[in-house]
């Protein structure tokens, strides 16, 4: 395989395609004055038809950047926790397409500036970005050809020389301000699990990457280097091979990521990143060299099962209420958890983090965390962390006669005659160090608690360690 312009993935260009020019930016500020979901299919609509026609390479660069500003005003409505619809997904895909358009006619002018090139590489990379984090935001597998025209486009920027050529861009979540820099930004995050990330937080770790992911360096491919870090192959369709897969492409293509200078930096001050940015980075980077979480095999292990999700419903099962259950299929188990595949439908309510109670066909319960998801043409997969413990309904109360709140106590034997406790309540409803009266369903007493600091914590669910007697 040749890397080239000319191999980037775009439509051809239709003779029955005309792209009216004069009025489109009118036509854009009517598309606002409609409700969203109509301002979206609108101008996607104008895009559609822009990238399938033949015009200047003045009146696509023109075009293009009022489209730009119009990403600017769609994407406020879809933040971190807020997951966007398929069809701004779609908007993010065509403007990527208008940009390598544009590319393809800056490279076969005559003399393209090096400042130019630069700016028209950034955009289609970053727009390519946009796409790849909305596909991980909906937990969906982004399209293979993402990857293609993102190792490309990099592969164009090394050989042109203007891979840290600034680019001044201001999008969020923030990019880093080099093709380099973009370009990694993206391999991180794709480097991070982040299909394991819960609501939200994989455009946090895009934007708390901004400053550091021009640091790492793309090395020229050598046999004998034998130090840690993923391999990228810029012909192939994904972000890096993986660590158990044998490099078998054309040495040129092949490149070491080293992560030496990122991984010092993460542990120097950084004033303006934030906690959760620090936490977050923190979480992710024994992925970037290939250190799994997984301690236990998984095993074939297909039988149909039920799920009880979130912890009021699991409270209310313990003591007999009979929720709603949620219908699932194991696909695989080991000692430590499990993979399960459910409706796409309940989505919205198995997010990572969720708490749930798995009940098998041979009436055991087991408490788990829902630790990953993905949503393919199967449909929402599950990973499951299992709790091992006894799980027990408890009432929480902050005074002796104040207003019950459900708890789960989740109870391990200790060495000797002793328990371990942990309990578990909804994310931010105590505080630490407040003072709680706890109850049991077969105790007519109250126990009296200081909460402890959580040592288990989720944007759902904490658990709290207990000392009881």
């Amino acid at each position: 395989m040749t890397l080239d312009a000319l191999r980037l993935e775009v439509p051809d260009i239709l003779e029955d395609a005309t792209a009216s020019l004069s009025d489109l930016n009118e036509q854009l500020a009517q598309a606002r004055l409609q409700p969203q979901e109509t301002a979206l299919q609108l101008i996607l609509s104008l895009l559609f038809r822009l990238n399938r026609s033949a015009m200047t390479l003045l009146e696509r660069q023109r075009a293009l950047q009022s489209f730009s500003d119009q990403f600017h005003h769609y994407a406020a409505g879809y933040s971190a926790d807020t997951p966007p619809p398929a069809l701004f997904v779609h908007l993010c895909g065509e403007l990527a397409i208008g940009f390598k358009r544009l590319l393809l006619q800056i490279v076969q002018s005559r003399h393209p500036s090096r400042p130019h090139l630069a700016w028209c590489l950034y955009m289609a990379q970053h727009f390519l970005a946009q796409s790849l984090l909305r596909h991980y935001q909906r937990y969906h597998e982004p399209p293979p050809h993402l990857w293609r025209d993102s190792h490309l486009l990099y592969w164009i920027g090394e050989h042109q020389e203007c891979l840290d050529e600034p680019v001044a861009a201001s999008f969020t979540p923030q990019p880093a301000n080099t093709l380099r820099g973009l370009y990694q930004q993206m391999l991180l995050v794709a480097l991070s699990n982040p299909f394991h990330l819960a609501e939200g937080e994989c455009l946090k770790l895009f934007g708390a990457l901004a400053q550091l992911a021009a640091l790492p360096r793309l090395l020229p491919w050598d046999e004998e280097d034998d130090t840690e870090g993923p391999t990228v192959d810029l012909s192939e369709s994904q972000a890096c091979l993986g660590y158990s897969h044998s490099p078998d492409g054309d040495i040129a293509y092949l490149r070491r990521f080293e992560l030496g200078a990122l991984l010092i930096a993460l542990h120097e001050p950084a004033p303006l990143q934030s906690a959760e940015e620090r936490r977050l980075l923190d979480q992710v980077q024994h992925h970037w060299l290939g250190r799994q979480q997984r301690r236990h095999p998984r095993a074939e292990h297909v039988v149909q099962c039920d799920l009880v999700v979130g912890l009021p419903a699991i409270h209310a099962h313990l003591l007999k209420h009979l929720p709603p259950c949620a219908p699932a299929q194991m696909l695989d188990a080991s000692p430590g958890g499990a993979r399960l595949l459910c409706h796409p439908d309940l989505a919205a309510q198995l997010a990572v983090g969720q708490l749930v109670l798995l009940l098998a066909s041979s009436n055991t319960t087991t408490l788990g965390l829902v630790r990953w998801r993905h949503i393919n043409e199967e449909g929402l997969h599950l990973g499951l962390r299992y709790l091992k413990g006894l799980p027990r309904p408890v009432w929480l109360r902050r005074a002796p006669n104040a207003q019950t709140h459900p708890g789960v106590l989740q109870s391990t034997p200790a060495p000797g005659n002793g328990w371990h406790h942990g309990l578990w309540l909804p994310s931010g409803q105590f505080g630490e160090g407040e003072n709680l009266w706890l109850q049991l369903p077969s105790v007519n007493n109250q126990t009296t608690l200081p909460l402890p600091a959580a040592n288990l914590s989720t944007q759902a669910v904490a658990r709290h360690p207990l000392q009881m007697p």
